[in-house]
């Protein structure tokens, strides 16, 4: 009888919680119970799709931490509320670096998701899917994209899309020859101001993708721009075996460089550095850098000592910073210490826009004017972004490129803070950016 009992109170507790965690996320502002009022919105859930090249033969499992950021801002926007009364659902779809798999995740996501977030897909060239998308009236509105990665122009360029890390060109020169672009490059002036003037080395950039090899050169005229000078400026296949790094060693010697950036993944830095550890290229002067792809666990455990003194450029407050801020401390508790990598970092701050922007849309219309065609609407009001402090102020909706970033560097084995020296900050000066005009295939 005591067992029948304690087994009555227990189905009736797990009842009770049901309908509380139920009931949590169904209250609204007023105005009635939530209904279903778009794709993806029911009245207990907003479902959103996170389309990234993960399975991938030429870096297995290179946007992973876009899913796993998007997921912990799902984790931790739920476990504060959720948003509009209603629960956060994140659908995964695997774009496989394929343009026709990227094209079928995105009508995929059309179908069944209210909102693309920390999109991070390659080879996505092609945005009729997302401008095409039709809304739960059937009428072509569009669905909302906050990407996190976006090498092709058409994406950046997109009115659908609002990149966290706005595009470093001016859309409306995209036709022009040559076209103009901003890009944040104040590591440039931090390495000056500690090594001196006379800077020279290596820029290698990727050799699989035209959109991505043009991204890349964009990226490295940065640094060139304010007066580090290319010896050398090469692409190279994320498939080439470490031995291909060799020449570009050499090259370095030859030119006595103290400088190198890698502008690919973060193995390829790995390669590059062991390659240099092997032919003796090791001099304590030489400046190696790298950006957000090169802030990675794995980059530390592939590398090992041959990455030491590697500097590596953000745009964000990382976890190493979670004491200081409590979007990365939220960051920190939500997401998997493997998979805190710099895309993670940023899409949970992706994540956060979302967050905002749908709390804009249910204080002007209520929870049931919860719609893409409101979503837009919002969008395009958001010019001060910072992820509750995460990211230095973006202007999301002007697609302005900030100047805000922080320098790590790798000593004894972990990521440490160099510049700006006091925790918890970025470096926002605007002469970080720097705006030139190039011609690059698009």
């Amino acid at each position: 009888m005591s067992r029948f009992r304690w087994l009555v109170i227990a189905m009736v507790v797990g009842l009770v919680s049901a309908f509380t965690t139920t009931g949590a996320f169904a209250q609204t502002s007023g105005g009635g119970a939530n209904k279903a009022t778009d794709v993806g919105v029911t009245p207990t859930t907003i479902r959103i799709a996170v389309v990234a090249d993960v399975d991938t033969p030429l870096q297995p499992g290179l946007f992973a931490g876009s899913v796993a950021g998007v997921q912990a801002a799902a984790r931790y926007i739920n476990a504060n509320g959720g948003i509009s009364g209603r629960k956060v659902v994140v659908d995964f779809i695997d774009s496989h670096l394929s343009d026709s798999e990227a094209v079928n995740a995105i009508i995929k996501a059309c179908s069944q998701d209210f909102a693309l977030v920390g999109t991070s897909a390659l080879f996505l060239n092609n945005v009729d899917d997302i401008t095409g998308c039709k809304d739960m009236t059937g009428a072509t509105t569009g669905i909302p994209d906050l990407p996190v990665v976006t090498t092709e122009i058409v994406q950046q360029c997109d009115a659908d899309s609002f990149p966290i890390n706005p595009p470093q060109i001016h859309c409306d020169t995209r036709a022009a020859h040559p076209q103009t672009y901003t890009v944040q490059a104040g590591r440039a002036h931090y390495f000056q101001s500690k090594f001196g003037n006379n800077l020279h080395g290596l820029y290698l950039l990727t050799a699989d993708l035209q959109s991505a090899k043009s991204a890349n050169q964009v990226t490295a005229q940065g640094p060139q721009k304010f007066g580090i000078k290319a010896d050398t400026q090469a692409a190279i296949s994320a498939v080439a075996p470490q031995s291909s790094y060799t020449p570009f060693v050499q090259d370095m010697k030859s030119a006595s460089s103290n400088f190198a950036e890698v502008e690919l993944a973060y193995s390829q830095t790995v390669d590059l550095r062991k390659e240099a550890q092997l032919q003796g290229v090791t001099n304590p002067n030489i400046i190696w850098s790298c950006t957000v792809q090169c802030y990675n666990p794995q980059f530390l455990t592939q590398g090992g000592t041959s990455v030491e003194s590697q500097y590596i450029s953000l745009g964000f407050l990382p976890d190493i910073e979670a004491k200081y801020n409590k979007a990365v401390a939220a960051f920190d508790k939500y997401t998997d210490p493997s998979k805190r990598d710099g895309f993670a970092a940023d899409a949970f701050a992706s994540g956060l826009l979302l967050r905002d922007s749908v709390r804009d849309v249910v204080a002007k219309d209520g929870n049931n004017g919860l719609t893409r065609k409101n979503l837009f609407t919002e969008l395009d009001t958001i010019h001060a972004f910072n992820a509750d402090g995460m990211l230095g102020t973006t202007d999301v909706a002007g697609r302005v490129a900030s100047p805000c970033y922080m320098l790590v560097q790798v000593k004894n084995g972990k990521y440490v803070r160099v510049n700006p020296s006091k925790p918890g900050t970025l470096d926002c000066s605007k002469k970080n950016n720097v705006t030139f005009q190039l011609d690059v295939p698009d």
